[in-house]
């Protein structure tokens, strides 16, 4: 089942972690159709074999199925520290919701549902999961662990940030990703989520970014975006307010007037962004509100047998 119908089928589920297993569940049962047939296997209680392992623990039946090699993974077992930073500056609760509309259609709303997917993801592996939130302050941290309890803890931060703001909160993404990456000491797997509507200095901003890469850390960087008003400006040509979020400042425009001029700098930028990231070696990924999570998971899937 295609996660799209997923979502639509279990939309009426209020509950975080029960909506976040639903979609990986879905995304699980669908692997045999797609190249990570066999990765189905990994997520409860086998691990990919590595040359060079032991051959102790090989399921010769799971390999006689699927002919690939798998080892047991026992409870104690932790092959994965991943932390996950969530930028929760106002920008990030665009577009605004209608009554009724699902809380994952506007870019907080959707970051948070991918980060307890990801985290039900981690949990199955037995892996260790921290959390950060900044926006114009650093406003949650938790360590890296992998209990039920902390698990409970991570999930409740989530489903905090599905409140409306209160205030207007710009975005200081340098201060905190230094931050953040002078508590990490071991070696993991970061994931950040943000709009990167940073002011000021780019150069410091991947500068921060770099610094999330020290100790031999891997860092994916889902860089949310809504596609139909912030990539292509698709605004009828009546007269227009245009707030932001962050500062207040507003501008009465006509949307044609400023469209091609507009998406031609959002290209622009997005392209420098994935260049330099890609320099840097960070995994780039733009994912649009209201898309399925495939995207996500699948990233999650190769860069963490690509971590090593």
């Amino acid at each position: 089942m295609k996660i799209e119908s997923q979502i639509e089928k279990i939309s009426s589920f209020q509950h975080l972690e029960m909506l976040a297993n639903q979609i990986v569940e879905g995304f699980i049962s669908g692997m045999h159709k797609s190249p990570f047939h066999g990765f189905s296997a990994e997520f409860a209680e086998h691990k990919v074999y590595n040359m060079g392992e032991s051959t102790k623990h090989i399921d010769w039946k799971l390999f006689a199925k699927t002919d690939r090699l798998y080892t047991k993974k026992f409870e104690e077992d932790t092959n994965l520290r991943c932390h996950i930073i969530i930028d929760n500056s106002s920008s990030m609760h665009y577009p605004k919701l209608e009554d009724k509309e699902q809380f994952f259609h506007n870019k907080i709303g959707f970051s948070v549902l991918a980060s307890a997917v990801l985290m039900n993801i981690l949990k199955k592996q037995r892996d260790a999961v921290g959390l950060s939130v900044f926006s114009n302050t650093y406003e949650y941290y938790a360590p890296d662990k992998g209990s039920d309890r902390h698990h409970r803890m991570v999930l409740n931060a989530l489903e905090n940030l599905l409140e409306k703001p209160k205030t207007q909160k710009n975005t200081d993404t340098i201060t905190f990703l230094h931050q953040i990456a002078e508590k990490i000491h071991r070696r993991s797997m970061i994931i950040l989520f943000t709009d990167m509507f940073q002011s000021g200095d780019e150069e410091a901003l991947f500068d921060a970014l770099q610094h999330l890469k020290h100790n031999k850390n891997k860092v994916v960087l889902f860089h949310v975006i809504d596609n139909k008003t912030e990539l292509n400006f698709d605004f009828d040509n009546a007269p227009r307010k245009f707030i932001d979020m962050e500062t207040g400042d507003e501008v009465n425009l006509f949307a044609e007037n400023v469209k091609d001029e507009y998406e031609k700098g959002v290209n622009n930028y997005f392209k420098k962004l994935a260049l330099t990231c890609a320099q840097n070696k960070i995994k780039y990924i733009p994912v649009g509100v209201g898309e399925n999570f495939e995207k996500i998971l699948t990233t999650y899937l190769v860069e963490k047998q690509n971590f090593g």
